[in-house]
């Protein structure tokens, strides 16, 4: 049995090395080696080129370094009833939350609009309110926004939660489906996207989203956090939406297309808060222990853990 390490711009051999140190009985193959197709059972996939999955006839798992699998779900040659697997880590998931929690609490201290007094030298004592005022909604409950939302509850924010189905998460007020978008919305002042890329979600961060969120808490408008996917966004509708007050700020991590364009009108407004797809990353040992695991497991029982849905996207 054969593990294919196929990872777009990652270092491919410094994965396999630390594959074949924890599984040394298995034999581990990158995308630039000289290989059988038909001998690969396992895939460990980023990025995944359009010739990914030519000649993997025997294929029986297919592992995702992200957490995100959008990429392997679109690819026009993936092939069917094979289980892919997501990255599920500790690290990844704190990572997430530390992004989440540093974003909430500048805007909801209004950062914004501290740093333009600062350019201004203006000396103005205009006092935020307490964070047990404020309405933090987080899109998307798995196991990040989970953790984003628990870990919000606990430094006082009330926190909203949407999903594709109604979820009880102690301090988190649910909401759910399309019947309860709009009411989610209604009564949130900062909203976090940490949903997964799906048909559905595609370009939900649009200005009909940004027109419903609540108005009368956060004085400069309220904000929205994306750390998901660039495809959430309607760019265009973000830019101007930023400019004309619809949003009082936005803190952005993920872009449609990455790097983010120079010429992209986003760099230069002052209320947009530009990271480069940092804000979470898959932890190198903890990719390598999973995998193992599941390789392990898949081995003696053929379980897998965290496998994706195609047909809901993650």
């Amino acid at each position: 049995m054969t593990l294919l390490v196929h990872l777009g711009g990652i270092d491919e051999q410094e994965w396999a090395d630390a594959f074949q140190a924890k599984m040394p009985d298995l034999k581990i193959v990158t995308s630039s080696d000289a290989f059988d197709p038909a001998e690969i059972k396992y895939l460990y996939v980023w990025k995944p080129r359009d010739d990914v999955f030519d000649g993997l006839d025997n294929l029986e798992a297919i592992f995702s370094l992200g957490a995100g699998v959008d990429p392997i779900l679109k690819h026009p040659h993936l092939p069917q009833n094979v289980p892919i697997t997501r990255f599920v880590d500790e690290t990844l998931t704190q990572c997430m939350s530390d992004y989440v929690i540093a974003n909430v609490t500048m805007h909801h201290r209004e950062l914004t609009h501290y740093r333009h007094e600062q350019r201004q030298h203006f000396w103005t004592q205009y006092y935020p309110a307490p964070a047990t005022d404020i309405a933090v909604g987080v899109m998307g409950l798995g196991q990040l926004g989970l953790d984003a939302a628990q870990k919000l509850t606990m430094l006082g924010y009330q926190v909203n939660g949407w999903s594709r189905r109604p979820k009880e998460i102690e301090g988190v007020t649910s909401f759910s489906g399309d019947a309860g978008f709009d009411q989610f919305l209604a009564a949130t002042d900062i909203l976090v996207n940490l949903l997964p890329l799906t048909s559905d979600t595609r370009d939900i961060l649009n200005r009909r989203t940004f027109e419903k969120l609540r108005r009368d808490v956060m004085p400069h408008g309220p904000v929205m956090i994306n750390a998901a996917r660039g495809g959430h966004q309607d760019e265009d509708d973000v830019v101007a939406c930023l400019k004309d007050g619809t949003l009082g700020a936005a803190s952005l991590d993920v872009f449609k297309t990455e790097p983010l364009p120079k010429d992209s009108p986003l760099w230069d407004l002052d209320n947009c808060y530009i990271t480069p797809h940092i804000a979470a990353i898959s932890s190198f040992e903890g990719g390598v222990e999973l995998v193992a695991r599941q390789i392990e497991s898949y081995e003696r029982d053929g379980t897998l853990q965290h496998v994706v849905d195609p047909v809901q996207g993650y």
